[in-house]
């Protein structure tokens, strides 16, 4: 698959790694996660992007991990694999690795720890972009990255051949709206932000790069289906529900645990995060399981709320 603008779209899935007692990647598990988001219809796999903890995998364990996931599509909904590096030179050799696992295109953050002008980014990824190795996305995640980037950069940024669409993760809504008016059709512009899903569509996004959608797959797709066809109103009623969750997947107390957590309490065990990232507390856990429970997964899944 040679992956298009139009091609970026819906509900794509950020895949949470799951890893063993030894501290290893759990094959078995990963295929769960990623057989139960196909089954469920998203629209693509975000494997090794910050949900997968990119900055904890070593190159052979993103190489594995992508391919598990490209190889899980089957070429039925695109595999974009994270690639994001803060030197040019590894931004290159990460995405040519992925590639060579099958990803259908690279999603990258902007280069991070030194801060850069605006001139600098569009550098990397103009490079990024001029090497014709796969298709770019480009990921804006100021919080984690330092290096924001502002509406003017991302219309620049979208005009440059080869990068096919945004994933904006900047809690400002305005800055997507803006971004939206100028771009139009010239690329896909999704959000990465669960809780600003039905708002994005309503103003003109494409789609979401979904940390939910690992955990609550079906419910997502629904959310955008009832968008497509217009029908807003049952829209909006889901994705309030939805909040009850979402808000757990967010910036506090960060993602990746509650992710991984509540994937486990749903009989598919991922393990905690790679140390240093704290796992969550017995306060946060107890929260999320009343957000599980909210939705019924536990009924739905044939378990109990007791762990």
């Amino acid at each position: 698959m040679s992956m298009v603008a139009t091609q970026l779209r819906g509900v794509i899935a950020a895949v949470a790694t799951p890893f063993d007692d030894a501290d290893g990647i759990d094959e078995k598990a990963l295929r769960g996660q990623l057989d139960r988001i196909l089954e469920n219809g998203a629209h693509g796999l975000m494997p090794v992007g910050g949900t997968g903890e990119f900055p904890h995998l070593s190159r052979a364990e993103k190489r594995t991990v992508i391919e598990i996931a490209a190889r899980a599509a089957g070429g039925k909904v695109p595999t974009i694999a994270g690639t994001s590096a803060c030197s040019t030179k590894e931004a290159l050799e990460l995405t040519r690795d992925a590639r060579e696992a099958g990803a259908d295109a690279a999603i990258l953050v902007p280069p991070y720890y030194f801060r850069l002008t605006d001139d600098a980014i569009y550098r990397f990824y103009q490079a990024i972009a001029e090497a014709k190795i796969l298709p770019i996305v480009v990921y804006n995640n100021p919080l984690y990255t330092g290096n924001d980037m502002n509406p003017d950069l991302i219309v620049r940024l979208c005009r440059v051949p080869g990068i096919i669409g945004i994933k904006q993760s900047n809690v400002d809504l305005g800055a997507l709206v803006e971004i939206i008016r100028h771009v139009g059709d010239t690329a896909s512009i999704c959000t990465g932000i669960d809780s600003q899903f039905l708002s994005a569509l309503v103003v003109g996004a494409k789609g979401i790069f979904s940390t939910a959608a690992a955990v609550i797959p079906r419910e997502m797709v629904q959310v955008y289906d009832y968008a497509q066809a217009g029908r807003i109103d049952q829209a909006r009623e889901l994705h309030l529900k939805l909040q009850v969750l979402n808000r757990f997947l967010e910036y506090d107390p960060g993602y990746v645990a509650p992710a991984k957590e509540a994937l486990t309490m749903l009989g598919l065990p991922h393990g905690t995060p790679r140390h240093p990232m704290p796992p969550l507390t017995e306060t946060e856990r107890a929260g999320l399981r009343d957000a599980l429970q909210a939705l019924g997964l536990f009924s739905r899944a044939g378990m109990t709320a007791s762990r």
